[in-house]
């Protein structure tokens, strides 16, 4: 009977705590939510810092990174790529591992955290734009598009987005 007893008292206790774990956690990210994979909320740069990554890096080069910044433009057909702002002006081109995901059109001006590859790449005339086109810009501000542009660019493995 004693042992009985001893059991279903670590049992409650057991559910007390588990149940209480549970409510902080989702306090903590109620303020988040994700798409693709889960972003480890560890090691993440400031778009300070990650601009001074893209600095060093040459095209060819990749680096593995997560890092926070504000959105400055998003694919307004389909959420399938979006700019993610850092300092001095530059913005990193973001597109989604395998396509497999995309993220609300609505979000510009909203803090991200992403997870993934870094990247520089020389993109066309073509795709600069095709991605003006999607992000709603002027026929104007397309037209005066006439050589390729260095681009900051990122490969996100998953997104946590700011509510």
């Amino acid at each position: 009977m004693k042992n009985i007893r001893f059991i279903l008292l670590i049992a409650s206790i057991m559910i007390t705590f588990s149940g209480f774990s549970q409510e902080i956690n989702s306090g903590k990210n109620d303020a988040y939510f994700s798409v693709g994979e889960e972003v480890e909320v560890s090691n993440i740069l400031s778009a300070h810092h990650m601009q001074e990554r893209y600095q060093n890096l040459k095209p060819g080069d990749t680096l593995n990174v997560t890092f926070r910044g504000e959105v400055a433009s998003v694919c307004k057909n389909k959420g399938c790529w979006m700019k993610v702002a850092l300092e001095g002006g530059n913005e990193v081109m973001v597109k989604f591992k395998d396509y497999a995901f995309f993220v609300p059109k609505d979000i510009e001006n909203k803090e991200v955290t992403l997870e993934g590859k870094a990247y520089v790449t020389e993109m066309s005339v073509e795709d600069q734009k095709h991605y003006a086109q999607d992000a709603g810009k002027s026929e104007e501000e397309v037209s005066s598009i006439i050589s390729p542009a260095v681009t900051l660019s990122f490969l996100a493995d998953g997104v946590k987005i700011k509510k």
